[in-house]
């Protein structure tokens, strides 16, 4: 895999047009004058597990006996739930829970930036080529950034495509996922037979 399908997978599955809503819901009990900072610091805290996750998930996962394809398995599967929910439920629902005052860490940066299946994809990619990592990184860096400038318009994303836009887009990035998580647990299956 080449560093711009790896940074493409990545920015799918970091999926940062579905999460525009779950983002102005889960600021919007906190002063708009702040909603540029707090996703900033979101972001660095969702790059910061993601980059943990490039570099130690590996290890990680020899110290539990986690194989690359139960791992593959097990994203393809969790990032198939949340596909399924971006597609049938609205973003509340998706979210979980409604937020009170300012969010630290949870639920933006985990697990609307860094989430379990963002986790498991920079683990399969370090896991099956670990002397490659530079590239791995880059594509880490390259999706999130693109993530991190998207969520910054948030506002004015919500603004300019209203609810329905918004859903819109939601729904067909949750039918995209559906698909990339089907490879996963397919290619996951592939490797265990093999």
């Amino acid at each position: 895999m080449s560093t711009i399908s790896a940074a493409v997978l990545l920015f799918l599955v970091l999926d940062p047009i579905g999460n525009v809503p779950l983002f102005i819901l889960g600021l919007k009990n906190v002063d708009p004058a702040r909603h540029k900072r707090i996703i900033l610091r979101e972001s660095l805290f969702g790059l910061g597990f993601l980059l943990f996750f490039l570099f130690l998930g590996r290890y990680i996962l020899q110290i539990l006996h986690v194989s690359q394809s139960s791992l593959s398995i097990t994203g393809g599967i969790i990032l198939f739930m949340i596909a399924i929910k971006m597609i049938f439920s609205h973003s509340e629902e998706v979210l979980g829970i409604i937020m009170e005052g300012e969010p630290f860490v949870v639920p933006l940066a985990v697990p609307l930036i860094s989430g379990p299946s963002a986790m498991a994809t920079v683990l399969l990619l370090m896991a099956r080529e670990p002397e490659h990592w530079y590239k791995w990184l880059t594509a880490v860096i390259i999706a999130w950034l693109a993530t991190a400038i998207i969520l910054q318009f948030a506002g004015q994303m919500k603004r300019c495509l209203k609810d329905r836009g918004l859903l819109a887009m939601q729904r067909l990035m949750g039918m995209i996922l559906t698909t990339v998580s089907v490879q996963m647990f397919i290619d996951g299956i592939q490797t265990t037979f093999m």
